[in-house]
């Protein structure tokens, strides 16, 4: 992959002027071309920009954690070659946005893009619509992967010490790991920065380790047809293009959160070009990290019924321990749990800033409270803690709704990827008046774009739709509610008050 985006990537800057992207004579200095003064601390590197992006996609998060919708919605055809096809899909999106970060790397990201490529009359709204669904998107992301991390943790302690697991319990570990997570965004701000480098090697070898031992250690493999071709379909629906169709969640999921790259622009050196390499190289890297490790997972079931069953509530766990023995799998189910960890915790980093630099411009109730920083650390302390409490609230539903993990997903899914495509679409319509930053795409960036916009008018239909039948209470896919809430708020706000001062004059802090 990397040789081929290098030859198709064209990163000088066309002939002629290039607006004050490529003019900039420092990352402060273009941060106030941008409207905004340094307020937050520059101390990442290009590395961990991308590490962050990367820790946050965790595809040993996102593709274990929904590996039991997997399981039951197309089975291990759909779990390899969905991944496969929505890795692709990823990368255009991936690349439409990292040529706009790099013209305007702002902590505000996918927003204030929207703004600045927009026309003049409409600029606000689009800004104010796109920065509400990144909240949304942003919040549901931290939610599923704290969630999932809770779920393992519980099967583990299930396995350790015959802890039971039911969704009260459940509930209290994502609770506790949100604290934790929160604890160390406003404490270890240090350590954060450190562990988020850690996490990138913790992710790779525990891939290489873990599909290693099931490679090695197992007497009997799954055959290549089975991972390849076999259909399941435990949904209800009995249709396998539905199936198909709504299957693909599970892989579009976890390609999620490489926005964090944008929104961590303004403590990142060199940012106009380290931002929009962190979100392309993080999502190309966990393609085919990803794409080893469910190999691995699928090859080494030893019975399929025996996974879904699993008293632990995690098939991966229970493949872990069918195929290499109690000891080691619940150690590598440790190394699973700690990616998971390291995930949850750079989510709320990157939700924070988002939710920081949103309240800078007024755009949340009780805005003047979000957007203050610590004197002593410079971050975002209150965002923090609404980037937690928020996830919290969402995760909830899980004590009455067994699909509610899946719907927050899907929640996750259609916020992000409406807020990633809209900038894309402006910038579509903008054409050659786009002023680009030394990042870009060249002649590729029209086709790139038009296959970006289209795919996620696709998948935002596609993970609205009910996920099993028949639909009670019980199993109902609450995306679409969750969705209309946050739109029915934002677009009341909107045409009561926000459409008269929202990033035209002094923020106003409440609705």
């Amino acid at each position: 992959m990397t040789s081929e985006a290098n030859e198709a990537i064209d990163r000088k800057p066309p002939p002629g002027p290039q607006g004050p992207a490529a003019s900039a004579g420092s990352d402060e200095e273009r941060l106030a071309q941008l409207g905004y003064t340094q307020v937050l601390a520059r101390r990442m590197s290009a590395f961990s920009n991308y590490a962050v992006s990367f820790t946050i996609i965790s595809v040993l998060s996102g593709c274990l954690t929904l590996y039991l919708f997997g399981m039951n919605t197309g089975g291990p055809v759909l779990i390899t070659w969905g991944w496969v096809g929505v890795g692709l899909m990823t990368l255009f999106v991936g690349l439409a946005m990292a040529e706009i970060c790099s013209a305007y790397p702002t902590s505000a990201g996918l927003y204030f893009w929207a703004h600045r490529l927009a026309p003049e009359r409409s600029a606000a709204a689009w800004a104010w619509f796109t920065g509400w669904f990144n909240v949304l998107g942003q919040v549901a992301v931290t939610a599923g992967i704290d969630f999932g991390a809770a779920s393992f943790l519980g099967a583990y302690l299930n396995l350790q010490f015959g802890f039971e697991v039911t969704p009260g319990r459940t509930i209290l570990l994502f609770a506790a790991i949100l604290l934790l997570h929160g604890l160390l965004n406003t404490f270890g701000v240090r350590i954060v920065a450190f562990l988020n480098s850690v996490s990138v090697w913790w992710h790779v070898l525990g891939v290489v380790v873990i599909v290693a031992a099931l490679a090695v250690v197992p007497d009997h493999h799954q055959s290549t047809a089975f991972v390849f071709t076999h259909f399941v379909d435990n949904t209800g629906w009995g249709s396998s293009l539905y199936v198909v169709l709504i299957g693909l969640l599970m892989a579009q999921y976890t390609f999620t959160g490489y926005d964090a790259s944008a929104h961590m622009t303004e403590e990142t050196h060199d940012a106009s070009t380290a931002g929009p390499k962190g979100i392309v190289r993080s999502i190309w890297t966990s393609w085919i990290a990803g794409f080893v490790l469910l190999l691995g997972f699928t090859y080494a079931i030893q019975s399929y019924q025996g996974a879904l069953d699993s008293p632990t509530g995690a098939p991966p766990a229970q493949i872990l321990l069918d195929a290499l023995g109690a000891t080691a799998g619940k150690l590598l189910l440790l190394v699973v749990i700690g990616a998971q960890l390291f995930c949850g915790m750079a989510s709320v980093t990157a939700n924070s800033r988002m939710i920081y630099a949103f309240s800078r411009d007024g755009a949340l109730p009780f805005s003047r409270v979000w957007h203050t920083v610590s004197p002593r650390t410079r971050t975002p302390v209150a965002a923090v803690w609404l980037a937690a409490a928020g996830a919290l609230v969402l995760g909830l539903p899980y004590l009455i709704n067994v699909t509610a993990y899946a719907a927050v997903t899907s929640i996750a899914v259609i916020g992000l990827y409406i807020a990633y495509v809209v900038p894309t679409l402006l910038r579509l319509r903008k054409g050659d008046a786009f002023e680009r930053g030394p990042w870009h795409l060249g002649r590729f960036s029209r086709p790139i774009g038009i296959v970006a916009v289209a795919w996620v008018a696709v998948i935002t239909i596609l993970f609205m739709l009910p996920q099993v039948s028949p639909v009670t209470w019980e199993t109902f896919n609450y995306a679409p509610i969750a969705v209309l809430v946050v739109l029915g708020f934002a677009g009341t706000w909107w045409g009561v008050s926000a459409r008269h001062w929202f990033l035209r004059e002094t923020p106003r802090d409440e609705p």
